[in-house]
């Protein structure tokens, strides 16, 4: 029986970029969803995430097979990072998420993962991940309200693809959800195609430069924390899908640092935060194509649709009510997400000290609580998570069941 090494070693290199070319397919959906729920040029999503990409492999030395996009989790807080401070604030303070990864990339050499698990255990970081999916919720209903029925038919679809869809298929709700809607909207003639005729066939992505606020990074370096944990997972999922151990080499010091470097890179240049993230993994997993060169060719093919001017002017006549529709979803599947991080891992909800945590960084973060000195501010999931760390180490660890209460 063949292996899954033999087997992608033997694909010729037509079907190398054709597999590559499916792979960015799969990836498409997150890449660009972020940029227009958060309003900017889709193909500097796509510009940063290819040369993510490749920024990863080479620090990497190429041995890994991983396509570098915008998690879902970064979405909420780029968006109240942007109406705070403005695009160009949240690129600064995107540039300062980089770095941390970076930083941690050190901290794991020098002590291991075990200091990372102690500082941000679950029962912080499933807080802080469902704070994330909740704190725009608003948003999502405010764009579904330009046109509930259209928004309904965008969640239904993605939710049915979620539900009953197989293999690939099931890793592409966001896609599926887009183009039935999209279909439906322009028989109702909900669709202005003027953005699309008027695009050129070939543009220069729009590149922003970053404004370094203060306020911005403290922000939005807690919302590291998350896709940080979810880049460990993926990691440890990719070393078991092709029986090699990337976790030991070349380690995870390395892949965290390529993270951070391909996001410092994005924020540089005007992108969303460009990382490892579950929805490439997934596909990786199932379709058992390992080989590194495969996700290479989907980071050119990505670099390459950045400059075709017709991709971004037809992503712009996308309606509102059809973004709208799927955030509902997945503001909701990122608070899963983080529910599922504190069952999982066998959190007892009937712990004082869990429940305290819990409910306090919950209503700081979910409420809006902020913190203010003079021009200084510091408040939502930032302020949260550093209650929640605060209160995780300073708590007593006393075994106080509630329902003794």
């Amino acid at each position: 029986m063949k292996t899954e090494e033999e087997t992608t070693e033997k694909l010729s290199f037509i079907k190398k970029i054709i597999i590559g070319m499916q792979m960015l397919f799969v990836a498409f959906g997150a890449v660009v969803l972020v940029p227009l729920l958060v309003g900017i040029d889709p193909a500097i999503a796509l510009f940063t995430a290819g040369c993510g990409t490749l920024i990863f492999h080479f620090i990497t030395n190429g041995k890994i097979p991983v396509f570098l996009g915008s998690s879902f989790v970064f979405i909420a807080p780029v968006i109240k990072a942007t109406q705070m401070y403005g695009y160009p604030g949240a690129l600064g303070g995107l540039m300062a998420v980089g770095i941390v990864y970076m930083i941690m990339s050190f901290v794991i050499k020098k002590k291991g993962i075990k200091f990372l698990s102690n500082l941000f255990p679950p029962i912080v970081v499933g807080p802080v991940i469902m704070i994330i999916g909740l704190s725009l919720a608003s948003t999502g209903v405010e764009m579904a309200n330009n046109n509930w029925p259209l928004a309904i038919i965008a969640l239904t679809t993605a939710i049915i693809v979620v539900i009953f869809g197989k293999g690939t298929i099931k890793l592409l709700p966001v896609i599926f959800g887009l183009i039935v809607s999209y279909i439906v909207a322009i028989f109702l003639g909900l669709v202005d195609f003027t953005k699309l005729i008027n695009a050129p066939w070939f543009s220069i992505p729009q590149f922003s430069l970053p404004v370094f606020n203060i306020n911005a990074i403290l922000f939005l370096i807690p919302v590291a924390i998350a896709p940080m944990i979810e880049h460990i997972g993926d990691m440890y999922a990719i070393s078991k899908a092709t029986n090699k151990d990337f976790v030991k080499k070349p380690g995870l010091s390395r892949t965290m640092f390529g993270d951070g470097c391909a996001t410092f890179f994005s924020g540089l240049v005007g992108g969303t935060p460009t990382t490892t993230y579950s929805e490439v993994t997934g596909a990786i997993i199932l379709t058992k194509i390992t080989d590194p060169v495969v996700l290479r060719i989907a980071a050119i093919t990505a670099i390459c649709f950045a400059f075709l001017g017709k991709i971004s002017g037809f992503l712009y006549t996308i309606p509102q009510a059809i973004l709208g529709g799927m955030m509902l979803l997945l503001f909701g599947m990122i608070t899963i997400v983080g529910i599922k991080s504190i069952t999982e891992n066998k959190v007892n909800l009937n712990h004082t000290k869990n429940m305290v945590i819990i409910a306090v960084m919950l209503t700081i973060g979910v409420g809006g609580a902020m913190l203010s000195f003079g021009n200084f501010s510091f408040g939502g999931v930032a302020l949260a998570s550093v209650i929640g760390i605060t209160l995780n180490q300073v708590l007593p660890d006393k075994e106080k069941d509630l329902r003794s209460v």
